[in-house]
């Protein structure tokens, strides 16, 4: 089976691992590329599979362009500004979400040289160069683990809500996800107290460490899909398992013939699980109802010799949802 089809046969959401971050669209200053992204976003538009937009800026100097790291002042202010505004410019109304500032919580390259509101103002910017898009903080370690002191939930919060009353347009909250082995109370708990601020919540790379066997990354990954698909205040999951030659990250879901792996089994039965198939006859009333899971639906209606289809997404919201069909 080609990859392609491998993938848009299971997922409706997608996101790129490195395309789209600054080293790669534009290792010298001037000498744009877009072309990966472009065929990557070719293929998620013409499969209907949305895509999250990661990332504008990531704060850690290790993965900011070489070219970039030299800059300072005014002219590390008009490359930023020129980087907000070619992406955004580019890709206007493509991606749902943009990952504004990446790791804010354990890097500050771009605060240290522009100033304790320069991520203010990159959301500022993103928000005016694309106004459709939601624009998210995106972080680790705040529901993989408690040991790590620069983010803990409570942190997450305080640099959320700096951000906002600084003059930000943040609207979504971002929780990488990499997991050795998950605490689950924990990442209810933080999930529980995160959803106090009305934002939406993506877990937005999900991974279990390559450090444990084949058939405990199996486990622990059904767990974690568990819990967060089970949360009110999650509304969608990324798996962090882009296939290269040499491997993954840290897990992959198939071999590179697309043989499933114990985590690709979990996901595929997860995703049947999580499938509402549903049919039946109408009361003497014309009226049909059933319990779904949240999402997109497509409707078959047959009477006598007449038959249609449409489609319904059923939403969140604690009243009973109404469609009309008409033939």
């Amino acid at each position: 089976m080609p990859p392609q089809e491998w993938f848009a046969e299971r997922f409706n959401a997608a996101v790129f691992e490195n395309e789209l971050k600054w080293y790669a669209t534009e290792p010298e200053p001037g000498r744009l590329n877009y072309t990966l992204a472009d065929e990557m976003l070719e293929f998620v538009m013409s499969n209907q599979i949305i895509a999250r937009g990661h990332n504008i800026f990531w704060e850690d100097p290790i993965y900011t362009p070489s070219w970039v790291r030299k800059l300072s002042g005014d002219d590390l202010r008009a490359a930023v500004r020129s980087r907000i505004q070619s992406l955004l410019s580019r890709y206007r109304g493509q991606f749902v979400h943009w990952d504004v500032s990446n790791e804010m919580l354990h890097f500050d390259f771009y605060e240290q040289r522009l100033g304790s509101n320069a991520s203010s103002e990159f959301f500022h910017t993103a928000k005016q160069s694309d106004p459709l898009a939601t624009l998210f903080m995106n972080e680790f370690n705040v529901v993989e683990t408690c040991s790590d002191a620069r983010s803990t939930v409570d942190s997450y919060i305080t640099r959320l809500k700096e951000l906002k009353n600084a003059g930000a347009i943040l609207e979504g909250i971002g929780l990488e996800g990499h997991f050795w082995r998950p605490n689950i109370p924990l990442m209810r708990a933080v999930l529980d107290k995160l959803s106090t601020l009305e934002l939406p919540i993506w877990l937005t790379e999900i991974d279990i460490s390559k450090k444990v066997d084949a058939q405990k990354q199996a486990l622990y990954l059904e767990e974690v899909l568990r819990e967060g698909f089970s949360h009110p205040s999650v509304g969608g999951i990324i798996l962090w398992t882009a296939l290269h030659p040499n491997g993954c990250y840290q897990m992959c879901l198939t071999d590179q013939s697309f043989g499933n792996l114990p985590t690709g089994d979990v996901v595929d039965e997860l995703l049947k699980e999580w499938e509402t198939t549903e049919g039946g006859l109408t009361d003497e009333h014309g009226q049909y109802s059933f319990i779904g899971f949240l999402g997109e639906y497509k409707v078959s209606v047959v009477a006598g010799n007449e038959s249609t289809e449409t489609s319904l997404f059923l939403s969140r919201g604690r009243e009973t949802k109404h469609a009309t069909v008409h033939l």
